[in-house]
């Protein structure tokens, strides 16, 4: 059976290869390969939208959660839903300036800034390195656990399944086999959802074979109000300012389908929320004494669906390691010909070598991934520590910058700088990771509150938004010229 299920996975990866190859075929600039020509229609927006949502934490990773802390496991749905909303709301209309990365985003707010550019640069880009890494780890687990593979070889399978189709279509062929992925997940998980809940009785039989303390709101009398808040919060902020979902702002037709499929994306994911906490209630009161509580989601699948409904369950579990994988490669390496390129040698890459430079960017970035998920288990741990880090100043300066006019790149950089060094403090002191659980709250508070005095204190800059775009605009303007 376990050969039969990675026969089963390779075949799918196989026609995700083709299917890339096949809808990507006509791109010929840099513009089509790394943001899709910016001319996105609505249903591909929604579909790479919802896929990249549903990553590996907020599927599998929240059925195991749900295993061990019951309802708290719709924490993750909930923190998504609001972060896609809000950037709905918020930052759609930021499509009109024809950004290519957030860094530019960014910089934009504060005059074009080159220091708070090429910061912005150089933090998105780890942070991608350590969410590929990330996805790599988690969906390699699986995978060995499922077909006897070894960890190594699972590992390869899982980086070169969704490097292989990313490099030779680029991000075309990401948003369209995102949008077939998140199909096979959607009815992967509700049929998942649907039979577990018909094996263990329904929804008030699974409730009540919890400890007492899950079955309070959310659990939080399990997991405590404050690690629940921080979870939320840890969601939301970072879906509001990732990269991968800033990119689909960038590459969307109109400010109008944007928001649109973004609406659409809260909503079905909010939906979604409650399906991870279904499975794995119901996977703890069939077998309450699983060793792991990660591998709930295989266990339900196997011991519950016939082969064929399994194959369909766990490739769509696996679906959402890779196609979250592959959206934050293209966003990383985005940055990477866009902005640390120019850091490096000085100018832009030539019209004709942006194709070619993305290509070996994102083979790159793939290793590196690759090499890191493979030496150690806590490198990962560690640099999903570190992103946790990255987006809380991050954050504050998208909030401040767009909604601030005052704002500038002292605060920017004050922003970033202090809560990189709160976030730092709290990972270090056990008491207070144990108080906050991430340091997503103090390392926000602190950094909001501090950039907003060091604004204050500083010059006025000089560059309005006009002169800021005009600068971004001629950079940008090498790329699409010989």
């Amino acid at each position: 059976m376990k050969w039969q299920l990675l026969m089963a996975f390779l075949g799918y990866l196989i026609f995700m290869i083709w299917f890339g190859w096949w809808v990507s075929r006509n791109s010929k600039t840099g513009d089509d390969f790394l943001l899709g020509g910016r001319n996105l229609p609505f249903f591909l927006t929604l579909g790479t939208t919802v896929a990249t949502m549903v990553g590996t934490g907020s599927s599998m990773g929240a059925v195991g959660f749900a295993y061990s802390n019951g309802w708290a496991g719709m924490i993750y749905g909930l923190g998504g839903a609001c972060g896609i909303l809000l950037l709905a709301k918020l930052f759609a209309p930021v499509r009109k300036h024809e950004f290519m990365t957030m860094s530019e985003e960014v910089s934009f707010y504060v005059g074009a800034n080159p220091l708070v550019k090429n910061t912005i640069a150089i933090f998105i880009f780890v942070a991608s390195i350590g969410w590929l890494g990330a996805h790599i780890l988690g969906g390699g687990m699986y995978l060995a656990w499922l077909t006897g593979l070894s960890p190594l070889s699972a590992k390869l399978f899982i980086a070169l399944g969704f490097s292989i189709y990313v490099v030779i279509g680029g991000y075309v062929a990401v948003v369209w086999t995102d949008s077939i992925q998140a199909l096979v997940l959607f009815i992967g998980f509700f049929l998942m959802a649907g039979v577990a809940l018909y094996q263990a009785d329904g929804l008030v039989a699974i409730n009540e074979a919890q400890p007492l303390l899950n079955q309070s709101f959310l659990s939080l009398d399990k997991i405590g109000v404050v690690h629940g808040v921080s979870l939320f919060f840890s969601v939301l902020v970072g879906v509001l300012v990732a990269p991968s979902f800033r990119q689909r702002i960038y590459s969307g037709k109109h400010v109008k389908s944007i928001r649109q499929s973004f609406y659409l994306s809260g909503g079905l994911y909010l939906l979604f929320a409650i399906v991870p906490a279904i499975i794995g209630m119901a996977a703890y009161k069939l077998n309450p004494s699983l060793e792991n509580s990660a591998f709930s989601f295989p266990y339900m699948a196997f011991e519950l669906l016939p082969f064929g409904l399994a194959a369909l369950v766990i490739i769509a579990g696996l679906s959402a390691t890779i196609s979250s994988a592959s959206s934050d490669a293209i966003a990383a390496v985005s940055v990477l010909i866009r902005d640390i390129y120019m850091l490096v040698f000085k100018r832009m890459p030539h019209a004709s070598e942006v194709i070619m430079l993305s290509r070996i960017g994102l083979v790159l970035t793939i290793g590196t991934a690759l090499l890191l998920a493979l030496l150690t288990n806590d490198v990962i741990g560690y640099i999903t520590n570190m992103i946790a880090t990255l987006m809380s100043g991050l954050c504050v300066c998208v909030l401040l910058g767009h909604f601030w006019p005052r704002f500038n790149w002292q605060g920017a950089m004050t922003a970033l700088f202090v809560s990189f060094l709160v976030s730092m403090a709290v990972i270090l002191t056990p008491s207070w990771q144990a108080y906050w659980s991430n340091p997503i709250i103090p390392a926000t508070t602190a950094s909001m509150l501090l950039s907003v005095f060091v604004t204050l204190i500083t010059p006025k800059q000089t560059c309005d938004s006009e002169q800021a775009l005009a600068i971004l605009n001629a950079q940008r303007e090498a790329m699409h010229h010989d």
